[in-house]
């Protein structure tokens, strides 16, 4: 497996006001869900920019990839902070008994994105039920399909497999297909040379958080403060890759994934920003990361109603709001 960036920490005196003691950095492992990319820059910003260093971490980001099962990883013990996808794992997880908690939501809105040819009648939300077939994998099959035909009336005997591959959709005009904001639109624009309609299941009320940071219980109970610095670090990671000079970080994260190009991670970051990603809502007021006991109890109910969860989980027990919606890091937008 490749990767392994690291930091060292940078001054005693922020060392000592970390609560995690002057001397030699606490080495932390966070182990990614993918092949490193754009979507993980704050993360490889606050390594590239010391502000995991300044509270006291040296931080190890492990790269995941499509043969790599991390969570596992996490309840081993293996690594300290894993990167999760929206918060129905993190519940699930409680209705199996594993004490593991997501502890930030480095997104706002999921970016999961529903894609469609212009100038076919799919050209508005409502129209999208009335596609031929619904190219979707078997994960968002599973989920964010069954609150759509919930929600909207959407027909999941149109569903075809999605196998990564845009051909299909590209060829059937009349299809739509799932995708990441920051990836799949891009992808059809190189291969077939038109903008595909975009639609953000997040601004049609699919309210996940994403990118989520998950640590277990064991780790918040005995080394609070490696969690607080490595949530406070993240955030200011990400207002620097937003909004400062992200070179650096760009750098680690081609040199993870040679395979990426200058052109994707633009391309990624300005949808980011686009869509309001990483920072909008209540992060606008709470700091990147920010999370609310409203915002899991509503996308909770959705996913029962929709018959993607069971009820009668306790979600309290799925994540905390300890170490978020304190503000880090708004000083740092520009």
């Amino acid at each position: 497996m490749k990767t392994l960036l690291s930091t060292c920490a940078v001054a005693t005196v922020f060392l000592a006001a970390s609560g995690i003691g002057a001397g030699a950095a606490e080495k932390v492992t966070f182990m990614s869900n993918w092949l490193a990319q754009a979507e993980h820059g704050g993360f490889y910003q606050a390594v590239a920019d010391g502000s995991y260093a300044a509270c006291g971490l040296d931080v190890t980001i492990q790269q995941g990839g499509p043969q790599v099962a991390g969570r596992p990883l996490l309840l081993a013990g293996k690594i300290d902070f894993y990167m999760g996808g929206n918060m129905q794992q993190a519940y699930d997880a409680v209705a199996q008994n594993i004490p593991l908690r997501v502890v930030a939501a480095s997104f706002q809105k999921d970016p999961q994105v529903i894609m469609s040819h212009p100038g076919e009648g799919l050209d508005k939300w409502e129209d999208l039920p009335n596609a031929e077939q619904y190219i979707i994998g078997d994960e968002g099959a599973q989920s964010f399909l069954l609150w759509m035909a919930e929600e909207y009336g959407f027909d999941p005997a149109k569903r075809v497999p999605y196998t990564f591959n845009p051909a299909p959709f590209i060829a059937n005009k009349k299809s739509i297909q799932q995708g990441y904001v920051t990836s799949e639109p891009y992808a059809v624009e190189k291969e077939a040379g038109f903008v595909p309609n975009q639609f953000l299941l997040a601004d049609h009320g699919f309210n996940a958080y994403a990118t989520t940071i998950e640590t277990m219980q064991d780790t918040i109970d005995k080394r609070p403060q490696v969690v607080q610095c490595f949530v406070d670090g993240t955030a200011k990671g990400w207002y620097g890759y937003l909004y400062g000079d992200n070179k650096a970080a760009n750098e680690l994260i081609k040199k993870d994934n040679p395979d990426l190009t200058d052109e994707q991670i633009a391309f990624t970051i300005s949808q980011l920003k686009k869509f309001g990603i990483v920072d909008s809502g209540d992060s606008e007021k709470h700091g990147i990361g920010a999370m609310t006991d409203e915002r899991m109890q509503s996308f909770y109910d959705k996913m029962v109603k929709a018959k993607v969860l069971p009820a009668g989980i306790d979600i309290k027990k799925a994540y905390t709001l300890d170490f978020v919606n304190k503000g880090v890091g708004l000083d740092l937008k520009k």
